[in-house]
C-alpha cells in the first residue's frame, strides 16, 4: 500500500511545481486547484462522518484528478517538474517525519494552553 503513494506523492509535488511553471496550461492548473481544494474542503461527494466511505472518496477523487491534471502537462514540463520533485525528495527525506512530530507538538501545546487557561 505504502508503495503505491509515491507515485502519487511524486505527481502531487510535480504538480505542485508544474503549476508556477509558465508554460502550464490553464487546465492543468485548475485540476491542480480543484484537487486541492476538494481535499481541504469540508464539502464531500460522502461525508466524511460515515466510517470507511467518508474518507474513502478522498482517497480516490483527489488522486484521480491528480493524476488527470498531469496528464493535461506538455511533456517538458512534466519532466521538468518531475526532476525538482526527485531532487527535493532526495534533500528532505525526513519531511514527512518532521511535519508529524511538529504536529503532534503543536497539539500538545494547544492541549496544554487549553488547560491552563481552563484551571486558572
Amino acid at each position: 500500500m505504502i508503495t503505491r503513494l509515491g507515485p502519487i506523492w511524486r505527481d502531487a509535488l510535480s504538480l505542485l511545481f508544474a503549476v508556477w511553471d509558465a508554460r502550464t496550461p490553464m487546465t492543468a492548473r485548475l485540476g491542480a486547484v480543484l484537487a486541492l481544494a476538494y481535499a481541504l474542503s469540508p464539502i464531500d461527494l460522502i461525508p466524511d462522518a460515515i466510517p470507511v466511505f467518508g474518507l474513502g472518496d478522498d482517497l480516490l477523487v483527489v488522486p484521480a484528478i491528480l493524476v488527470l491534471a498531469a496528464r493535461l502537462l506538455p511533456a517538458p514540463v512534466l519532466f521538468s517538474a518531475r526532476a525538482r520533485s526527485t531532487a527535493l525528495q532526495r534533500r528532505l527525506p525526513w519531511l514527512l517525519p518532521a511535519l508529524g512530530i511538529s504536529l503532534i507538538l503543536g497539539l500538545i501545546l494547544l492541549a496544554w494552553g487549553v488547560w491552563q487557561g481552563l484551571s486558572g
